[in-house]
């Protein structure tokens, strides 16, 4: 059997999902993963037990007692204070506010723990054993139904103060795209899955207003009123694929139709590509990173909707003499990667 004090865990906190992983200091892998769905309506004390039921169903069938974990990484799907070992908050479960989570797993579980957020754990993993690995500084942004980022510098996750940093998704990039009337609007407002899905069903929901608006004020007039304020083809197109459902729109949809050449799919993506290109290029222009990885669900929209546009619009904002030293590149490790980044941690920590 493996020494005592020879295993580490790592565990994701999500809005939706809850992933516990087992491993061993001297090793790379996850050995073993548990996943549980989160209610969010039952608060966070409910995931917490879940919590402690998944360590237990990891452990026990390998005879193994909370004794020999050297230590657990946590990587939070929200805000951390690091240095205290606090959540701060949570955006889709109540209870998580200013949370001592790290005392909470070394009181409950007789485990030590430290903390980081999900981006910043996700971040280390890649800059370790991804796309990241063998450059220095690497710069991680994942795009899903959020954005959020982690600076890896020196093989470790740069926290700023310790309450964060690298939180690209919530700079503001004014007028660009210049089309879209949004003043103080963040990048992640505009270029996240659920800021895209938005903006398709306001778009939507536009036109429809005011179409019923000329439909009930019928003058001479009218026909044309109509004609202009009805939704485009392409959005026909859109919710042709949704049953008219605005509210079941999805980033698949939108990636589906703009890859048919659909002009206002292909705008909505090109007004998040060209917002994500201009963020990226604030970060090389005061942080001239080796390597910028990019993950999430977003980005697997693959290289004619994501990566190449992406690109182009980084190129046409950046500080020309950095323009060339890293290489954005797609993120190599998956679902898993806040697993792989919270055992990170842990061996990072307790060896």
């Amino acid at each position: 059997m493996t020494d005592k004090l020879a295993y580490a865990l790592g565990v994701e906190i999500g809005g939706t999902k809850l992933q516990i992983g087992l491993g061993t200091l001297d090793s790379e892998t996850i050995e073993q993963l548990w996943r549980a769905d989160i209610d969010a309506t039952q608060g966070a004390e409910r995931i917490r037990t879940q919590i402690a039921q998944g360590v237990d169903k990891l452990l026990k069938p390998r005879g193994l007692q909370h004794g020999d974990v050297a230590g657990m990484g946590i990587g939070f799907g929200g805000p951390v204070d690091a240095d205290r070992g606090c959540t701060m908050t949570s955006h889709q479960v109540a209870g998580w506010d200013d949370f001592p989570i790290v005392d909470w797993a070394a009181k409950t579980l007789g485990i030590p723990g430290i903390l980081q957020n999900d981006a910043d754990t996700a971040a280390l993993a890649e800059a370790h054993y991804g796309a990241g690995r063998g450059f220095d500084p690497v710069f991680y942004i994942t795009v899903g139904s959020g954005i959020g980022g982690g600076l890896i510098l020196g093989g470790q996750v740069y926290s700023g103060s310790g309450r964060g940093a690298a939180e690209i998704g919530h700079l503001r990039p004014g007028n660009i795209p210049s089309h879209l009337p949004y003043p103080g609007t963040t990048v992640e407002q505009i270029a996240s899955g659920f800021g895209i899905t938005q903006r398709a069903r306001q778009a939507i929901a536009d036109h429809t207003a005011a179409a019923s608006f000329a439909a009930a004020h019928r003058t001479a007039a009218a026909p044309e009123m109509i004609a202009q304020a009805e939704p485009s083809a392409p959005a026909s197109r859109l919710l042709e694929l949704t049953g008219n459902d605005p509210e079941k729109i999805t980033t698949k949809h939108i990636a589906t139709v703009a890859a048919a050449g659909d002009p206002f799919c292909r705008g909505l993506l090109n007004d998040a590509t060209d917002t994500l290109g201009w963020a990226i290029a604030q970060v090389v222009t005061l942080v001239n990173p080796a390597r910028i990885v990019i993950g999430g669900g977003v980005s697997l929209m693959g290289d004619t909707l994501f990566f190449e546009p992406v690109g182009a619009a980084y190129r046409k904002h950046v500080f020309a003499p950095f323009a060339d030293v890293a290489q954005i590149v797609p993120a190599a490790l998956g679902e898993e990667v806040v697993i792989h980044g919270a055992l990170a941690l842990a061996r990072d920590t307790f060896s």
